[in-house]
């Protein structure tokens, strides 16, 4: 049985480019880049361009400005926690949304327990942050602002560079959780106009395990890992060099030609989107209809839970998701789908479809010709279904 991958959100495929571009830096390039010898010069060179491409890919001005770090989790927590440290003598306060990841709303439960106060932003029905919330929320003590840039689940677009703009109106620092982002819409950190941007290579066709935080020149923040001198001092561990080719290559990759891909993967979007629609009644878009990621398709479908369509769709060769991979093993409704003011009986319905470069259009036509089969079969054993 064929099978179609629908999960690019949790992780995509690595780029077969982007492996051949990785093996030499495992048996024969393996020097440590701290190191002086040939074998450390070659490391650090591959390094230093791997550095220049990410650059590259978010428009950095300098790529000095990009810290390589083991992915998205961690650049999060880096930036978070950073700025908190380097700047609890100005204030204690932090502003976030109540829809970011768990990386950043634990981060921020974490400081919490240590004395900051943090502001969880509401949204509204598509997941929009609104800047004018952003604006009331400031205080004087206020030192952060910490919004996604696109959310993992609903996949709406948030307006980060009019909220950098308040931001900057009032002397505080920000920070955009990207992950989602880069490698899928064009960003740019200048014109988003952001102090720091996590990213995470897995999410673009690079390995998992690497990821990098950008940081721009000027911004205070206390280093993450204490030890040896790596990163310009900012990170302390022998680099993973094998890795960070690998998110080098592959944001070179998602450069190239990047409008038109993602031309492309709206479209295969826009008529997953319209099918199920049309198939499915009692079903209900989640996120902005426009203001989406390319690949992103979130539905709550009323009357069964979303576990069991995953199930049913496995079976058939589709994978899927019912919200965030790393929330995947809990049992509490999407927190997302709850800030955007659904039910938690809705909620737990939900279903999400992701798709990456490498889907096609005969993926969409299968799942369209799966999926309402799935819904109909497990309605019909829904009680509740049934009785209304």
């Amino acid at each position: 049985m064929e099978r179609i991958y629908m999960d690019n959100a949790a992780t995509t495929a690595t780029d077969p480019t982007v492996l051949e571009e990785m093996k030499p830096y495992f048996t024969e390039v393996y020097g440590n880049p701290s190191s002086f010898h040939s074998f450390g010069r070659e490391a650090r060179d591959a390094v230093r361009e791997a550095r220049d491409k990410v650059a590259d890919l978010i428009s950095a001005d300098d790529a000095k400005e990009i810290v390589f770090t083991s992915g998205g989790t961690e650049s999060d927590n880096y930036a978070i926690k950073g700025v908190a440290e380097e700047l609890k003598d100005k204030g204690k306060h932090i502003i976030t949304s109540s829809i970011e990841h768990h990386a950043v709303l634990h981060t921020c439960e974490y400081l919490e327990d240590k004395g900051f106060d943090v502001t969880y932003l509401p949204v509204d029905e598509d997941g929009l942050v609104d800047p004018a919330d952003v604006k009331d929320a400031i205080r004087e003590d206020t030192i952060l602002i910490t919004i996604m840039l696109a959310n993992n689940e609903v996949g709406t677009i948030q307006p980060i560079s009019e909220i950098s703009e308040i931001a900057q109106e009032n002397d505080i620092t920000i920070h955009t959780d990207a992950v989602q982002a880069v490698g899928s819409i064009p960003v740019d950190v200048n014109e988003l106009n952001v102090d720091l941007l996590s990213l995470s290579g897995h999410k673009f066709h690079s390995p998992k395990g690497i990821g990098a935080l950008y940081i721009r020149q000027g911004t205070r923040i206390e280093k993450y890992l204490h030890g040896g001198a790596q990163e310009r001092g900012r990170r302390a561990t022998t680099e993973n060099v094998a890795g960070i080719v690998g998110l080098g290559k592959a944001a070179q990759i998602a450069g190239q030609n990047l409008e038109e891909k993602q031309a492309k993967i709206t479209q295969l979007r826009d008529k997953l989107i319209d099918g199920i629609l049309e198939e499915i009644d009692e079903i209900k878009l989640n996120g902005h209809r426009t203001k989406r990621l390319p690949g992103n398709v979130n539905f709550s479908i009323r009357y069964i839970e979303g576990e069991s369509i995953l199930m049913k769709l496995d079976l058939a060769g589709i994978a899927a998701s019912s919200g965030s991979a790393c929330t995947s093993g809990s049992l509490e409704a999407s927190h997302v789908l709850l800030a955007m003011g659904l039910s938690a009986e809705v909620a737990h319905g939900s279903l999400r479809l992701s798709l990456s470069k490498y889907n096609t259009e005969e993926d969409i036509d299968k799942v369209l010709n799966v999926l309402p089969e799935v819904v109909s079969d497990l309605r019909a054993m829904s009680p509740i279904y049934n009785q209304d």
